[in-house]
């Protein structure tokens, strides 16, 4: 009988680190991922996709199919194996350091830890069980980091999901959050990209007063961004109107006839576009402009991927309630519940599949960020509570 052990996910997690794999060159990464379960006599589907419309990126994903012999859940893990592109200021080595128990890595934490703790679960279930009940769809992403979550949407999109009763995504819950480990996501903000492009009229800056200055207009729009009256959402709490560049070039000297404020816009349940639309125009009135304006949602593959719909759940679903069980008895401890307030691939799978959808992984800082680094003993621990679940969900 195979039994987890921390130096398996530490293993694994140190080996997955030191293969670069920011979004859009994820080749290396799923290469090793493959050849891992192989190894491990058990079967992958590489799923490739094209995303035609905007970027023409043609990726990957895996698929690890494990069927039951009777009828039963359906139970979809997800991970991303992408990272962010490297930034400046790292005193660790980026492509993996070991200090006392922690990771230090690009991607350590966000998300191949989660990667590492779901492979070696699937590794002991499979080695454990030969028979049980449903079904188990682990998928192991590319581009999560990159625009429009693209794998996790072609596999939505093309019905790989379809059939899906429960999804477990092993991003760092208790990273993410700042909570001790460990802590659950019962759900997350969403959130839309945007701009808001301002028309005005050009005239020399000697006499500004002759003309209309998109690049003032802009400015009074902004403050007035700070007005906006959000839905509150007992969960996620309310939405954020965060402005992410501005542009505007008046030239040498002449008054800028053109401005364009790019935005990214968290929303909460009951929230949309729709609703961010009337809160741009009520923030224009407000702001007594002068200028024509026009307001644009990003370019997008499809109408799913448009923008990432919040959710939440209440954990009394049978199968979210089951998987809390299993984490407070293999913890010895109550999980602490808490609500993404960013976005991700969770999004689409909390509010696409209409299946009740949890975040739970390890814990660590620094994602996204110098220095990211993970707990290895909360690695350890997320592949045994989703071994347990599995085992407690399918076998039984």
């Amino acid at each position: 009988m195979y039994k987890i052990e921390k130096n398996h996910t530490t293993k694994l997690l140190m080996d997955l680190v030191s293969i670069e794999s920011p979004y859009f060159k994820e080749d290396n990464i799923i290469e090793f991922v493959c050849k891992w379960f192989e190894k491990n006599n058990i079967d992958t589907f590489v799923h490739e996709y094209q995303e035609s419309k905007v970027t023409g990126f043609k990726g990957k994903n895996i698929i690890v199919n494990l069927e039951g012999k009777t009828d039963g859940p359906v139970i979809c893990l997800n991970g991303h194996l992408d990272t962010v592109q490297l930034c400046s200021g790292w005193t660790f080595n980026p492509k993996g350091e070991i200090n006392g128990d922690r990771l230090y890595g690009l991607g350590a934490l966000d998300m191949k830890s989660g990667c590492a703790a779901t492979m070696i679960a699937l590794k002991a279930f499979v080695e454990n069980h030969k028979d049980f009940n449903g079904k188990i769809i682990s998928t192991y992403v590319s581009v999560e980091e990159g625009p429009y979550g693209m794998g996790t949407n072609a596999l939505i999109e093309e019905g790989y999901l379809d059939n899906v009763d429960f999804s477990i995504i092993t991003e760092p819950s208790a990273g993410f959050t700042g909570n001790e480990y460990p802590d659950i996501c019962l759900g997350a903000r969403g959130g839309y990209g945007l701009n808001i492009e301002l028309f005005g009229k050009s005239a020399h800056a000697a006499t500004p007063e002759l003309g209309i200055s998109a690049a003032e207009d802009a400015a009074k729009l902004i403050l007035e961004l700070k007005n906006v009256e959000y839905i509150e959402d007992p969960q996620l709490g309310t939405g954020e109107a965060c402005v992410i560049g501005v542009e505007s070039d008046g030239g040498v000297c002449s008054v800028p006839d053109y401005a364009k404020i790019n935005l990214f816009w968290h929303i909460v349940v009951g929230e949309n576009e729709k609703t961010i639309i009337k809160e741009i125009e009520k923030a224009i009135k407000r702001s007594n402009i002068e200028c024509e304006y026009k307001i644009n949602f990003r370019e997008a593959p499809s109408d799913g991927s448009k923008g990432f719909l919040p959710y939440t759940i209440t954990g009394e679903e049978p199968l979210a309630k089951e998987f809390i069980k299993t984490v407070e008895n293999l913890c010895e401890t109550k999980p602490s519940i808490s609500y993404f307030q960013s976005i991700g691939d969770f999004n689409y799978l909390g509010s696409r599949l209409n299946a009740p959808a949890i975040i739970f992984g390890a814990c660590g800082g620094n994602f996204h960020g110098s220095n990211e680094y993970v707990e290895l003993e909360s690695v350890y621990i997320t592949a045994k509570v989703i071994y347990e679940f599995l085992k407690n969900t399918l076998c039984n």
